[in-house]
């Protein structure tokens, strides 16, 4: 079983209580998302986030393919962290921490994501050409989308990272 993970820390120059009222808001995920991944929320967004929260939305990560992913809002530290976990959809696990640290130019926003892909060893052949080129551009499109939003802090580089296990 390989396991894969994904980690991105952005600096942006807002308050921490900006950072997540942006960020805890489901709705939100479709500005940070590509439109090309056709992202739609279906349900689970009514309320302010909770632990043990559904969200429900489709996807298209490819073209002519189009799947509906739910997640489970498992922890919830108002203000510092959350994390969703998949319960249904492409992965046979996704496990993403989204954090929140204040700095003095403003904060420190890091996801950290753990995630098995299906298909055993076709999965993992598939892994470098397809889905680890894809959540690299959707990390990427997100650095560009929260930079247009919300600007930049000078001398804090931007780091986006995917290792294996």
């Amino acid at each position: 079983m390989k396991l894969y993970q994904l980690h991105s820390q952005q600096a942006l120059p807002i308050s921490k209580q900006q950072a997540w009222e942006f960020l805890s808001d489901p709705t939100n995920l479709k500005v940070i998302t590509p439109e090309r991944m056709g992202f739609h929320i279906l349900s689970g967004t009514d309320r302010a986030m909770f632990p043990g929260q559904i969200i429900q939305y489709k996807v298209s990560p490819f073209p002519g393919y189009t799947t509906k992913w739910v997640t489970e809002i498992t922890h919830v530290n108002e203000g510092n962290y959350f994390v969703d976990e998949q319960r249904f959809g492409p992965y046979d696990l996704w496990h993403h921490k989204h954090f929140i640290k204040e700095i003095d130019e403003g904060v420190i926003m890091e996801d950290i994501i753990d995630y098995k892909i299906p298909f055993g060893i076709l999965g993992q052949l598939a892994h470098p050409i397809i889905v680890k080129k894809q959540l690299m551009e959707i990390f990427k499109f997100r650095e560009q989308k929260l930079k247009e939003l919300f600007g930049t802090i000078p001398n804090i580089p931007n780091q986006l990272q995917l290792k294996s296990f």
